[in-house]
């Protein structure tokens, strides 16, 4: 059988689970003491790649071709020379959000603050700044910081039938879409809500924290945004708000979705921004069967008292029936039957990052 892993981006390095006879065991840890932003499996060839962000050197990229024996770096993109955020502010990379893989192998994708999306065709080979996305007339008005100093793409969301066709998600400026690889851009924003916005309906200023799409129905996306939980099934033409009826689910992070179903989802919800914790000190998650129109709490097996901790946009991971993720306070918990039952694997880890199963 295939091994199994599940990696976690944290603030000290990257941690991996291995899927052994007994269950999830601890497996190794590599890059001891340097955040890790987010780690991820290559779908098509297994690699192991992280994005580091030192404190000092700034932000790194690696990968492995042989689950974490040896790494090899490869350069991290540059703003091309002259390119600014702002008239009198150059732009230079701040941090790496995601990194995405592509249709066809060999093509991916890294989502960047100060707002940049590059793209390598040779897995990192050379990478190239989207310009027709970085020159969109609405960024240098119309995008800000959502958390950090910058706008920052956090989501690349690519359709699985169409190697032309994706989207990307910033925080904040909202969903915007190519159908032609890059070289042009639309919002699709309509049905979203910024509240936090003299007009909350503007076109581009909203604050999507996660978004995703069904691999089975790619009409379907879902989003987690600042203000509520959206899903779209017009390919991102228009939003709904399916926020469940009691509010719980209105502030939060994360999402994760089935992808042989598109009408089921996950999130872990929090208290609000301003109070960044779990909802009446209690962690559970919501979920829907039903694309949103109601919504189940599940919480056996996670801590129902003095619990703080919350679930960053990227530590969410689903897998068929497993799901995986870990908190904000260094918690790790794994469900093998949809999320009705968890098992705690970890309350001593760093903050979690990210967390994703190979």
């Amino acid at each position: 059988m295939k091994d199994r892993y599940i990696l976690l981006g944290t603030a000290k390095g990257l941690i991996v689970y291995r899927k052994a006879a007994e269950g999830w065991t601890y497996h190794q840890e590599l890059f001891l003491g340097i955040p890790v932003s987010f780690a991820i499996s290559n779908p098509h060839n297994g690699d192991w790649w992280v994005s580091l962000d030192h404190r000092h050197w700034g932000p790194k990229i690696h990968y492995s071709n042989d689950h974490g024996k040896n790494w090899h770096e490869v350069d991290a993109p540059r703003y091309p020379a002259g390119t600014r955020i702002k008239d009198d502010i150059d732009a230079t990379l701040r941090y790496v959000w995601i990194i995405e893989f592509g249709v066809e192998p060999g093509t991916m994708y890294l989502g960047t603050e100060p707002g940049g999306l590059f793209v390598s065709y040779d897995y990192g080979g050379h990478f190239s700044l989207q310009t027709a996305l970085w020159e969109h007339p609405s960024r240098t008005e119309h995008w800000f910081g959502g958390g950090r100093n910058y706008a920052g793409i956090h989501s690349v969301v690519v359709d699985p039938a169409n190697k032309d066709h994706y989207y990307v998600g910033v925080s904040c400026a909202g969903v915007f879409e190519t159908k032609d690889g890059g070289n042009s851009w639309l919002v699709r924003n309509k049905g979203l809500r910024a509240e936090y916005l003299p007009d909350p309906y503007v076109e581009v200023g909203h604050d999507p924290h996660f978004v995703t799409i069904s691999k089975s129905d790619n009409k379907v996306l879902w989003q987690q945004n600042h203000c509520g939980i959206f899903r779209s099934t017009d390919a991102g033409a228009s939003w709904k708000d399916i926020t469940d009826v009691q509010g719980r689910g209105k502030y939060g992070f994360t999402i994760g979705i089935d992808h042989q179903d598109p009408l089921k989802a996950w999130v872990v919800p929090a208290t609000s921004d301003a109070m960044r914790i779990a909802i009446d000190r209690s962690l559970f998650l919501l979920y829907t069967s039903d694309g949103g129109n109601t919504w189940l709490e599940l919480r056996d097996g996670l801590p129902q008292r003095n619990c703080f901790d919350i679930v960053l946009r990227h530590a969410l991971d689903v897998s068929g029936r497993e799901l995986v993720f870990g908190t904000s306070g260094g918690s790790l918990y794994v469900s093998e039957n949809g999320g009705r039952v968890w098992e705690s694997l970890n309350h001593h880890l760093p903050r979690v990052f990210s967390a994703r199963f190979t």
